[in-house]
C-alpha cells in the first residue's frame, strides 16, 4: 500500500495542495496503515485534489470504499483500506488537528515521495516597448 501512497502524495502535490503529511499508524491502528493529509486552498481546489487522487488510483485497480465530504468539500474523506487520505480547508485542519491526535503515528518524508518532473525549455516571447 505504499505504492498508493506514493501515488496519492503525487496526485495532490500535482493539484498544488499545500501541507501533505503522511502517518504511518500501521503500529497503532488497526484500521488502516497510512494517512495522508493535506489542506486545499478552496472548496474546487479540494475537489480537484480528490478527483485527481481517485483518478490516479483507480488507473492502477485501487477504489475507494468509502468517501464522504465531497460536495461540501470542508473535509474529503476517502477511505482506501490501509490508505485512507484527507483534504481540509484550512480552518477544518485546524479543528480537526489529525496531526495531533495520531501524534504517535510515524511521519513520513513525503518529499521522497514526489517525482520529480522534467522541465521544457520553450522560446520565449520578447515583448518591446515603442
Amino acid at each position: 500500500m505504499i505504492d498508493a501512497l506514493k501515488i496519492a502524495v503525487n496526485a495532490a502535490d500535482d493539484k498544488k495542495a499545500n501541507d501533505l503529511v503522511a502517518l504511518d499508524i500501521s503500529k497503532i491502528a488497526s484500521f488502516a496503515s497510512y494517512f495522508l493529509i493535506c489542506t486545499g486552498d478552496s472548496s474546487r481546489q479540494i475537489q480537484a485534489i480528490a478527483d485527481e487522487v481517485e483518478k490516479r488510483l483507480k488507473t492502477c485497480g485501487i477504489r475507494p470504499s468509502h468517501m464522504e465530504g465531497y460536495q461540501n468539500s470542508e473535509w474529503v474523506l476517502m477511505d482506501y483500506g490501509d490508505l485512507v487520505v484527507h483534504i481540509f480547508s484550512k480552518n477544518a485542519r485546524i479543528y480537526y488537528d489529525l496531526e495531533r491526535l495520531w501524534r504517535d503515528g510515524k511521519k513520513l518524508d513525503v518529499n521522497r515521495f514526489i517525482q520529480k518532473k522534467e522541465t521544457k525549455i520553450g522560446r520565449r516571447k520578447t515583448i518591446r516597448s515603442t
